[in-house]
């Protein structure tokens, strides 16, 4: 019986050290604690994204729409949106267009990826429409919803430790896309 726990003590040993050195590998020349703010502002807007969606779908079932398929161009899309959004801000306390979730980001990260892929030259990535260009406006446009709304207290500054421009994600976009 012992040589089980000492066999699953060497595993998850082992597995602590696996997971320690991709950590590591992952956070460049970040310290750990500026990895892990990095880590845990975006595993919160990928929740925040979830509620919001989970919660537009619930606002829009009674149309049978689903929230990521409203057209954000049209108007009869913009209607839905001004009404999910009051409704989101005054139960969730913010607002995401469908554009705007986590899930829409990261299609377009696998769009940006595949490019990658294509063996793109760094000027191509200075003139691309690049994801963490997004991810900061869609990371401001939380906080912007929530201005001058009760939870405007809880959203402001939310995000402020996430410094989407550090060279420390890189010094090119294509180094910060990878």
């Amino acid at each position: 019986m012992t040589n089980g726990l000492n066999g699953q003590n060497g595993h998850k040993k082992k597995l602590e050290t696996q997971l320690w050195n991709i950590a590591d590998s992952l956070r460049g020349k970040m310290n750990a604690d500026e990895f892990r703010d990095y880590c845990l502002g975006f595993i919160f807007y990928k929740y925040l994204s979830e509620r919001q969606h989970l919660y537009a779908n619930e606002v829009l079932a009674e149309d049978g729409i689903d929230f990521l398929e409203i057209d954000e161009s049209s108007e009869e899309g913009q209607e839905y949106l001004e009404a999910i959004r009051e409704e989101s801000i005054a139960t969730l306390g913010y607002f995401l267009k469908p554009s705007e979730l986590f899930s829409s980001l990261a299609e377009r990260a696998l769009g940006a990826k595949k490019a990658h892929e294509e063996n793109l030259r760094d000027e191509d990535f200075e003139s691309s429409n690049f994801i963490l260009d997004d991810l900061a406006q869609v990371l401001n446009s939380i906080e912007r919803s929530t201005m001058g709304k009760e939870s405007e207290e809880d959203f402001d500054h939310l995000f402020e430790d996430l410094d989407l421009n550090s060279t420390k994600l890189g010094r090119l976009r294509r180094q910060k896309m990878l």
